[in-house]
């Protein structure tokens, strides 16, 4: 089943490394009123514009018919993302130790 909004919107919060309390810096809500929103909230869509900008994410309707598409499409994504990192991770480990692995 599918992640609600709420926890859509906490997730992306922390992946972003925020707290609720940035929230205010990020939109000008304040901690209390994000927890609220986050916790149990049933925010207006401008707030929720405001959440998602905030999250540097975009507020979206997909159709039924293509949920899962888009699903592949992200981990898709998030597959090479992690490939990505993986190899800079490798390249800057040869940068501090360029014998490694010669002997």
């Amino acid at each position: 089943m599918a992640d609600s909004l709420l926890t859509q919107i906490r997730r992306r919060r922390l992946q972003l490394l925020l707290k609720q309390q940035d929230m205010y810096m990020r939109v000008g809500i304040s901690r209390q009123q994000y927890h609220r929103i986050e916790n149990k909230g049933n925010p207006r869509l401008d707030t929720l514009e405001l959440i998602a900008q905030g999250l540097n994410a975009e507020l979206m309707l997909i159709p039924k018919e293509h949920v899962e598409a888009v699903k592949k499409l992200l981990e898709k994504d998030q597959a090479n993302r992690e490939l990505v990192d993986e190899q800079t991770d490798e390249q800057s480990s040869l940068v501090d130790d360029p014998w490694q692995n010669l002997l």
